[in-house]
C-alpha cells in the first residue's frame, strides 16, 4: 500500500519527501503510520526502478529539498496496481480506502467498476467477527453489549458501503456505455 500511496500522490503533483509523508499519514497514518524507515527506502526503490525522478530544489527557508516526480513507468505501475488490487486490498477497509483514494487515476470506467464490484462481492459474503459452530454470529445473538456494538456498527457501515458501491458501479457502467 505504501507504493500505491507514493505513486498515487505523485500522480497528482510533484512533492518533496516530507509533503509526501504528511499526505500518506493523513490518508491512513492514524491506523497504519508510515515511518521514515519505510518511506525513504520505498522511494529509493521506486527511483532505482525508474518509476520516480528526483531532483533537488532550493528550500523555502532552509536546506535544499528532494523533489519527487512520477515518471511514465511510474504512471503505468500505478495503473496496474489500481487495475489488479491484491485480495487483501479489497478485503481490508484501510487498504481499500487507499485504492479508492487513487482509483480516479484509472481512466477506464469499466475497469474502475470492476474493482468496486470485487469489493461489493466481498461485502456480500456472509461474515462476522465472531462465529458459533462455523456460523457467523449476528448482533442480536452476541453474548455481550460490546460485541453487539461492534456487530451493529459493522452491519450499518457495510449496508452504507454496499449502497454506495451499487450506485457507483451503475454510474461507471453507464459511462462505459
Amino acid at each position: 500500500m505504501l507504493e500505491l500511496s507514493i505513486l498515487g500522490f505523485l500522480a497528482e503533483e510533484p512533492l518533496h519527501g516530507y509533503e509526501l509523508k504528511e499526505r500518506i499519514r493523513a490518508l491512513s497514518g492514524h491506523v497504519r503510520p508510515v515511518s521514515d524507515g519505510a518511506l525513504y527506502p520505498a522511494i529509493n526503490r521506486l527511483v532505482a526502478a525508474g518509476r520516480l525522478d528526483e531532483h533537488t530544489e532550493e528550500g523555502a527557508s532552509a536546506a535544499p529539498r528532494r523533489m519527487l516526480t512520477l515518471t511514465e513507468a511510474g504512471r503505468e505501475a500505478l495503473l496496474e496496481l489500481l487495475r489488479r488490487p491484491k485480495q487483501t486490498e479489497i478485503t481490508d477497509q484501510v487498504r481499500f480506502n487507499t485504492v479508492l483514494a487513487f482509483l480516479r487515476h484509472l481512466p477506464d470506467p469499466a475497469e474502475q467498476a470492476a474493482v468496486l464490484r470485487r469489493r461489493l462481492d466481498f461485502l456480500d459474503t456472509p461474515t462476522s467477527f465472531f462465529y458459533d459452530a462455523g456460523r457467523p454470529v449476528p448482533a442480536e445473538e452476541a453474548d455481550d453489549l460490546f460485541r453487539q456494538g461492534m456487530l451493529r456498527v459493522a452491519r450499518a457501515t457495510g449496508t452504507a458501503e454496499r449502497a454506495w458501491l451499487g450506485e457507483a458501479i451503475a454510474t461507471l457502467e453507464a459511462r462505459a456505455g
